[in-house]
């Protein structure tokens, strides 16, 4: 699979624009200003594929990624959002609401939490949801180069006991900055989410 062969293929404003073709896909999710855009452009090795801003909040429609010709990343607005109006809030939440009660939307998710900093109630939301659901999930624990490295460690098993993850080995630390995690990131979403297709093999 090669991560670096992405194309930017759409971005849904209203249920009818979702894209269900029956290719893997890959769903990122994580609050506003957990370094969404950042983790995602790293997993490619492309800088500034997915947008970047200054403000979080600036991922407002659902985007579609083409990865390889094989499966799709689906970059999600980040909730906690971006000072906006009300009614616009309210839009974002049900294009929301309505792609994850779309059966078949999701093969994979990955939830991206901050680790210098415990979990928040979204955070734990969006964990619950995937572990109700029965789909696979992986954590993201993004910023581990702005702790020490004997941080890392109890910061991650602080994730793993707030989020109620039994298992370690789905919580990667991370850094977007750095590219610390990458390389474990790419190999397990591709032997996660790829069986639909066949795929193996990563290239770097």
């Amino acid at each position: 699979m090669n991560f670096q062969k992405a194309e930017f293929i759409k971005s849904a404003v209203s249920p009818e624009d979702f894209i269900r073709d029956g290719l893997p896909t890959v769903v990122f999710a994580g609050r506003s200003n957990v370094g969404k855009s950042s983790v995602i452009n790293r997993l490619l090795n492309r800088k500034d594929f997915a947008r970047v801003g200054a403000t979080p909040g600036k991922t407002v429609h659902i985007n579609w990624f083409r990865i390889d010709g094989k499966m799709y990343f689906v970059d999600l607005p980040g909730y906690g959002y971006a000072k906006t109006s009300k009614a616009e809030k309210t839009r974002w939440g049900r294009l929301i609401e309505r792609f994850f009660s779309e059966s078949g939307m999701i093969t994979l998710g990955v939830v991206i939490v901050d680790l210098r900093h415990e979990p928040t109630k979204d955070d734990i939301i969006m964990s619950d949801w995937f572990k109700n659901s029965g789909l696979p999930a992986l954590y993201v624990a993004n910023k581990c180069d702005k702790l020490k490295n004997s941080e890392i460690e109890p910061s991650v098993l602080r994730v793993q006991k707030t989020l109620g993850i039994e298992d370690r080995g789905v919580i990667i630390p991370f850094s977007a900055e750095k590219g610390t995690g990458r390389d474990a990131l790419a190999a397990e979403i591709t032997r996660r989410a790829s069986y639909r297709s066949g795929i193996s093999g990563i290239e770097r």
